[in-house]
């Protein structure tokens, strides 16, 4: 089975500085209907205006990847990590028994548009880490790039979930063809463009989500940039 659900049906939120697009349940916005998908529990579309961004605040027990499409991100946490992530590059955070962050647009003139991706942990009480990798768009041009895994393999960043993260860049004939583990969902989310999943067409902020189906073909891509999340 394959439901849709396009970009419009998904929470919003324009607090001036940051205008957030929830696909799940988060903060104010309440849909008892899409709480989370297995493990995966937020995708925020975030776009966060210069100089602007979010305090320190706290996170425990979730696995936080951020996956930047426009500008610059900095990031600062109570492990001492820190740094500025650009469109390629993927950062993940272990919250496990407690940390503290803050994430600002680094740009004074530019906005930063990022998504931040929340995973329930496989194991609770784990301490916090950091880790941050980068992919290059030939990486991610016509295939599924493995960008987040349990295991950290293929050199993606290591989450402690029962998940992988995929990313794909598609245009024009670029076709993606890929068989689904037994037993396993999988969630789709297209960051921007267009593309077809299945014969359905999807457009930029819309999501698919397969239950019971045994392969993915993604085709008929129009300047589009896909995340996969495999899920069991």
């Amino acid at each position: 089975m394959i439901e849709l659900r396009r970009a419009h049906e998904r929470g919003h939120a324009d607090h001036g500085w940051l205008n957030s697009w929830h696909s799940f349940s988060f903060a104010d916005y309440y849909d008892p209907e899409h709480t989370q998908f297995r493990s995966l529990r937020v995708i925020n579309d975030d776009t966060v205006q210069p100089g602007q961004g979010f305090g320190t605040h706290g996170h425990r027990d979730m696995e936080i990847v951020s996956y930047v499409l426009e500008g610059a991100l900095a990031h600062k946490d109570s492990t001492g990590s820190g740094s500025v992530i650009r469109p390629g590059s993927v950062q993940r955070m272990s919250a496990g028994t407690g940390v503290r962050h803050s994430e600002f647009n680094a740009s004074q003139s530019e906005r930063v548009h990022f998504l931040q991706i929340w995973f329930l942990p496989n194991k609770t009480g784990i301490p916090p880490g950091y880790e941050e990798k980068y992919f290059d768009e030939a990486e991610k041009r016509g295939k599924l790039r493995l960008v987040a895994s349990p295991d950290g393999a293929n050199g993606s960043v290591k989450i402690q979930t029962d998940a992988r993260m995929f990313a794909a860049l598609m245009d024009g004939d670029e076709r993606i063809e890929q068989s689904i583990g037994s037993g396993n969902d999988v969630y789709i989310h297209i960051a921007r463009g267009r593309v077809s999943l299945n014969g359905d067409t999807l457009e930029t902020g819309d999501a698919a989500m397969l239950t019971g189906e045994d392969r993915l073909v993604l085709d008929q891509g129009q300047k589009a940039e896909v995340l996969v999340f495999e899920l069991w």
